[in-house]
């Protein structure tokens, strides 16, 4: 796994556990900083306080374009997974947009249900088609 897929899995991780335990995500993140076992890269903080920093847009976005589907029905790795992976799509300029699609999916095959893969691909890709109009 490459280090930016390593960054990735680390802030999915981060932010399923702080949906899990009900708390902020940037106090997990500077928990994990400050434990520094297992270390948290730059890439990591960075994917998860763009994901805190645009959360209000982010499940605004997905809550409008998940059709069939709420958030609060979307198993919760499923939900973190597209919040990352719509920040990464949209926010961040760093990755081309087909190697954030494919890293993501990736995540969905190795930890979700044999049907999020599909679905996060599928959303994903929306957003890139509609990324210039998204981030106006």
């Amino acid at each position: 796994m490459s280090a930016r897929g390593k960054a990735r899995r680390r802030a999915l991780d981060i932010l399923f556990e702080a949906e899990f335990r009900g708390e902020d995500a940037l106090r997990v993140l500077a928990e994990r900083v400050e434990r520094s076992e297992p270390p948290v890269n730059e890439y990591t903080s960075s994917l998860v306080e763009g994901v805190v920093r645009n959360s209000a847009r982010i499940d605004e976005l997905i809550s409008t374009y998940a059709e069939g589907w709420t958030l609060e029905r979307m198993p919760a790795v499923d939900r973190n997974i597209l919040r990352a992976g719509t920040y990464e799509m949209l926010w961040s300029d760093e990755v081309p947009e087909g190697v954030v699609i494919s890293e993501w999916v990736h995540l969905a095959g190795e930890l979700s249900t044999d049907e999020s893969p599909q679905f996060v691909n599928g959303l994903l890709a929306r957003f890139k088609q509609l990324k210039p109009s998204l981030t106006l």
